[in-house]
């Protein structure tokens, strides 16, 4: 249950949080109705496999200290991605997000391009995804099965409930709201980016 909610608590912070994706998923939405943002956001379930490959063998090489320097990083930068998400939600709003017009077709393609060239998802599976998942997984399989299912339930589902929203005139989710969401995002990164930290320093 532990690595459900943690993988869930990461996830639905970086479901919500402003982004290439997340704009995207809105931008589609407003032109096109729910499904073509639906289609969006479940661009992560196709992009994110390489990617998590690809960041735990990465991590799983290292020389134990560049284990400990990179987890280090990961809750520095969690930190980081906290402080930036509080500040945004201070003006943020649901139409700025839609920027410019996207072409009316290949709604999942273009989701998954945008997912897979952005730096977020690579910065967090190498800093901190992977040293999380690997730890979970070194205590269980099922641990870390229940972290990705966490996760990823609650990052996809928070992007389809976003487009919901935003599809049915924004009358479940108000600017106002949003912002709340936003900050107390904000607030669960820098929680798990100290929990990160005190595996370090904690003894053993």
């Amino acid at each position: 249950m532990a690595a459900l909610l943690s993988g869930a608590s990461l996830g639905f912070a970086a479901g919500i949080s402003p982004g290439p994706l997340t704009a995207l998923v809105v931008t589609r939405t407003l032109e096109r109705g729910f499904g073509a943002g639906l289609r969006v956001a479940i661009a992560p379930l196709l992009s994110d496999a390489p990617i998590v490959l690809i960041s735990l063998l990465l991590f799983n090489i290292l020389p134990p200290l560049l284990e400990i320097g990179l987890t280090i990083f990961g809750g520095f930068f969690l930190f980081y991605l906290g402080v930036e998400t509080m500040r945004s939600a201070r003006g943020a709003e649901l139409a700025a997000l839609a920027v410019a017009p996207q072409q009316a077709s290949a709604e999942i393609w273009r989701g998954v391009l945008v997912n897979a060239l952005s730096p977020h998802p690579w910065l967090f599976w190498i800093s901190v995804g992977g040293p999380t998942l690997t730890g979970m997984w070194s205590r269980g399989p099922l641990q870390g099965l229940a972290f990705l299912l966490g996760f990823y339930g609650l990052l996809v589902g928070s992007k389809v409930l976003l487009a919901f929203a935003v599809a049915h005139g924004r009358r479940y989710l108000t600017d106002p709201w949003y912002r709340r969401i936003l900050f107390a995002s904000g607030l669960l990164l820098i929680v798990f980016g100290a929990l990160l930290l005190w595996r370090i320093v904690a003894p053993a």
